[in-house]
């Protein structure tokens, strides 16, 4: 049996908790941090943005990697 036909779901399913931890954890240092600092909120919601985006595009990556997997 070819262990990639397991080892991607298993992969997939890492990479979307990850990912979904991490945005989790920029939403919640991002309101904490707004509530300290009210009249910084722009600034921190577009470095929350920016940095959310860029998880988002490297979950993106392991995630077409691990569907590659299945079929090279």
């Amino acid at each position: 049996m070819n262990l990639a036909l397991i080892g991607a779901p298993i992969g997939a399913g890492i990479i979307a908790i990850a990912v979904g931890l991490g945005i989790g954890m920029i939403g919640k240092n991002a309101v904490e941090s707004i509530a300290r600092q009210p009249e910084a909120a722009g600034k921190i919601q577009s470095a929350m943005i920016l940095t959310a985006a860029f998880i988002e595009g490297v979950g993106l990556f392991g995630l077409v990697i691990c569907i590659l997997s299945l079929f090279i």
